[in-house]
């Protein structure tokens, strides 16, 4: 019969950065993951604005679908109530969308002044004269109407 090696004597030095032990690495890696899940509305608003498509002929500004806010950030009651606030302080607008289902546009305030501001400049090119129409709108409904929807029945009683 051979002769079974005995065990080893020399031992690999051990390497100071790697004195972590596995279930610390899960434990990171799993922390990590939790991290990667938007806990901040408005962080994950911020982050899926930068994501929005940029198409040099399309004049479309960034807005977000509230379901697709609602994937990303855990507490829907958080993410309503962090919405409803940020609507108040003007900084969202938030667009009742006429597609048959619940479903609701956010977009910063910025990005609806810009969206307003190119559709100016777009009618002014074509020698339309319907100009004042989107002055008034911008001082008299965009900062006393904050509700997802307006009637065109108030607009007229606003006249």
């Amino acid at each position: 019969m051979e002769a079974i090696p005995g065990p080893s004597t020399a031992r690999k030095r051990r390497r100071d950065e790697e004195n972590v032990p596995e279930s610390e690495d899960y434990d990171e890696a799993l922390s990590l993951e939790q991290s990667l899940t938007f806990s901040d509305t408005l962080v994950a608003l911020r982050i899926m604005r930068a994501q929005f498509p940029q198409i040099e002929k399309v004049s479309v500004q960034p807005f977000i679908l509230r379901s697709q806010l609602y994937s990303s950030v855990k507490d829907r009651t958080q993410v309503d109530r962090e919405l409803e606030s940020l609507r108040r302080d003007k900084v969202l607008r938030i667009f009742k969308l006429n597609t048959g289902q619940d479903d609701h546009a956010i977009m910063f305030m910025d990005d609806y002044l810009n969206q307003i501001e190119r559709v100016i400049k777009r009618m002014a090119a074509k020698k339309q004269d319907e100009l004042a129409v989107f002055e008034w709108f911008k001082t008299h409904v965009i900062t006393s109407k904050l509700e997802p929807s307006y009637r065109t029945s108030r607009a007229c009683e606003q006249l």
